[in-house]
């Protein structure tokens, strides 16, 4: 017999606040309050072994042949995470195998235009809107057919994720979202930030030139590296971590996908009609209204953290608002944290 609405709720709260104690994490009782949780350890072994998410899959899904890494028992409850840009798969190595080891059915795809994923016709147009990218995900868990699954994810990861929650609840069985509420508004991308803001966003600026296209085309890992150390300030990557993620970059549609992506947010290119229906009604802020946590990090070199309030009318559902001790890459940087955060959800 189901549980009903009000005895769920409580059992996310409480299993949240359980899954972190157990990690010496630790929550306050209030849902919506800003939290700071320390960083975790990666899995024993894994960075100094360079571990891979391997091996890929491949399904088809649409226009394109998405790879995807697979964990955990085919039964499990399922999780979808999502990278952002420049990242990769790789920003969950160490998330995966201890979700995995949880029970859960862990799916970590390459977005469009990363990594293995590929567009089977070369007349489809490279288009990367925000609901053509979560859209892929639905067909992704189509294919694999989950019914239902946590969605999480950081940068791109989390705008789809968020995507995912507001216009497909029935699919989403909890949200983390790094980064909060972050469903794009081409409206209001049109309104100039503060000028730090606007300077830290120097790469959108950058790619909606042809220069910038250029630019990208020539030193995708150079300016990949480069956001990679001012996004995350105190995060001590080494060369062999980001090469394993800088192979996703070879992908032939890595930087179309890439420039559309920004072009678009800014006004700047068009995305497909038949996609018209889905922006408006994001372009709404639609409210989510499933189980949510939300997360800023602390040394976040493009984002500071927030106390999450300013974002509280946006979601209806049980919530919490957290402060992580990690940069923008969130579950790269602090894997048992993120993971004991999806777990929450998963095993709510």
């Amino acid at each position: 017999m189901p549980e009903e609405p009000n005895r769920r709720r409580r059992s996310f709260l409480a299993g949240a606040g359980a899954g972190v104690a157990a990690a010496g994490l630790g929550f306050a009782a209030a849902a919506r309050a800003a939290e700071r949780v320390p960083p975790g350890k990666a899995v024993a072994g894994s960075a100094g072994a360079l571990a891979k998410l391997e091996p890929i899959r491949q399904v088809r899904v649409g226009d394109l042949s998405i790879g995807y890494y697979e964990a955990g028992p085919a039964n499990g409850i399922p999780v979808l995470l999502m990278h952002g840009y420049p990242y990769d798969i790789h920003s969950y190595v160490d998330v995966a195998p201890l979700l995995a080891a949880r029970g859960c059915r862990v799916i970590v795809p390459h977005l469009r235009g990363h990594g293995t994923t590929r567009f089977l016709d070369i007349a489809t147009p490279r288009n990367a809107q925000q609901a053509v990218v979560a859209l892929d995900q639905i067909g992704l868990l189509d294919a694999l057919r989950i019914e239902r699954a946590v969605m999480a994810g950081y940068d791109w990861g989390a705008r789809t994720a968020c995507v995912l929650a507001a216009l497909w609840p029935q699919r989403c069985r909890g949200l983390l979202s790094a980064g909060g509420y972050i469903i794009t508004s081409l409206a209001a991308n049109r309104m100039p930030l503060p000028a730090k803001a606007e300077h830290d966003w120097w790469y959108q600026f950058y790619f909606a030139t042809e220069r910038g296209r250029a630019g990208l085309m020539a030193n995708r890992n150079d300016i990949a590296r480069m956001l990679w150390t001012a996004n995350s300030p105190k995060w001590n990557y080494d060369e062999a971590t980001f090469n394993r993620s800088a192979e996703s970059f070879d992908n032939p549609d890595y930087c179309d996908i890439v420039v559309h992506n920004y072009r678009w947010r800014l006004s700047l290119a068009q995305g497909q009609p038949e996609f018209d229906e889905l922006e408006r009604r994001l372009a709404a802020r639609p409210v989510i209204t499933v189980p949510t946590i939300t997360l800023d990090g602390s040394s976040n070199g493009i984002a500071p953290p927030t106390d999450g309030l300013a974002q509280a009318a946006l979601f209806s559902g049980t919530r919490k608002h957290l402060v992580l001790d990690a940069g923008h890459n969130a579950p790269q940087e602090a894997p048992q944290a993120f993971a004991d955060l999806v777990w929450a959800l998963a095993s709510a």
